[in-house]
Protein backbone atom coordinates (compact mmCIF):
# COMPACT_ATOMS: atom_id res chain seq x y z
CA UNK A 1 0.00 0.00 0.00
CA UNK A 2 1.20 3.54 -0.96
CA UNK A 3 1.10 6.29 1.10
CA UNK A 4 1.31 10.19 -0.86
CA UNK A 5 0.42 13.49 0.64
CA UNK A 6 -2.53 15.41 -0.93
CA UNK A 7 -0.24 17.68 -2.73
CA UNK A 8 1.56 14.99 -4.61
CA UNK A 9 -1.57 13.34 -5.42
CA UNK A 10 -3.08 16.66 -7.16
CA UNK A 11 0.13 16.61 -8.82
CA UNK A 12 0.30 14.03 -10.40
CA UNK A 13 -3.25 12.03 -9.96
CA UNK A 14 -2.46 10.38 -13.81
CA UNK A 15 0.21 8.45 -12.74
CA UNK A 16 -1.35 7.37 -9.11
CA UNK A 17 -4.87 6.01 -10.71
CA UNK A 18 -2.67 3.95 -13.18
CA UNK A 19 -1.31 2.74 -10.11
CA UNK A 20 -4.73 2.21 -8.46
CA UNK A 21 -6.15 0.56 -12.10
CA UNK A 22 -2.97 -2.13 -11.85
CA UNK A 23 -3.99 -3.29 -8.43
CA UNK A 24 -2.34 -0.80 -5.86
CA UNK A 25 -4.34 0.91 -3.20
CA UNK A 26 -3.30 4.77 -2.31
CA UNK A 27 -3.70 6.01 1.37
CA UNK A 28 -3.70 10.14 1.21
CA UNK A 29 -2.26 11.87 3.99
CA UNK A 30 -2.97 16.00 4.90
CA UNK A 31 -0.79 16.69 7.64
CA UNK A 32 0.99 13.47 8.22
CA UNK A 33 -3.07 11.94 9.07
CA UNK A 34 -4.73 9.77 6.97
CA UNK A 35 -7.76 11.31 5.10
CA UNK A 36 -8.48 9.19 2.46
CA UNK A 37 -8.22 5.86 0.59
CA UNK A 38 -8.07 4.85 -3.13
CA UNK A 39 -8.23 1.13 -3.99
CA UNK A 40 -8.90 -0.46 -6.83
CA UNK A 41 -12.78 -1.28 -8.06
CA UNK A 42 -13.74 -4.94 -7.96
CA UNK A 43 -14.33 -6.52 -11.41
CA UNK A 44 -18.17 -5.95 -12.35
CA UNK A 45 -19.17 -9.23 -12.77
CA UNK A 46 -19.07 -9.92 -9.07
CA UNK A 47 -20.89 -6.72 -8.53
CA UNK A 48 -24.21 -8.26 -10.57
CA UNK A 49 -26.55 -10.14 -9.21
CA UNK A 50 -27.69 -12.75 -10.62
CA UNK A 51 -31.55 -13.09 -12.16
CA UNK A 52 -33.79 -15.12 -9.91
CA UNK A 53 -31.57 -14.82 -6.94
CA UNK A 54 -34.62 -15.11 -4.59
CA UNK A 55 -36.62 -17.55 -7.11
CA UNK A 56 -39.36 -19.93 -4.92
CA UNK A 57 -38.91 -17.67 -1.41
CA UNK A 58 -41.74 -15.48 -2.12
CA UNK A 59 -45.28 -15.91 -3.61
CA UNK A 60 -47.27 -12.77 -5.38
CA UNK A 61 -50.46 -13.31 -3.65
CA UNK A 62 -54.03 -13.15 -6.07
CA UNK A 63 -55.25 -9.84 -4.02
CA UNK A 64 -51.64 -8.61 -4.77
CA UNK A 65 -53.19 -5.17 -7.14
CA UNK A 66 -56.46 -5.07 -5.52
CA UNK A 67 -57.52 -1.74 -4.01
CA UNK A 68 -56.84 -1.21 -0.43
CA UNK A 69 -59.37 -1.70 2.01
CA UNK A 70 -61.71 1.44 3.04
CA UNK A 71 -59.67 1.88 7.04
CA UNK A 72 -56.17 1.82 5.17
CA UNK A 73 -57.02 4.18 2.22
CA UNK A 74 -57.88 6.40 5.00
CA UNK A 75 -55.17 5.71 7.56
CA UNK A 76 -52.97 7.10 4.45
CA UNK A 77 -55.45 10.26 4.26
CA UNK A 78 -55.05 11.09 8.18
CA UNK A 79 -58.75 10.43 8.14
Amino acid sequence: MLTVTLDEIQRNLTSYLRQVAAGESIIITQSGKPIAEIKPVSPTSQQIRPYGLCAGEFIVPDDFDSPLPEEILNSFEGK
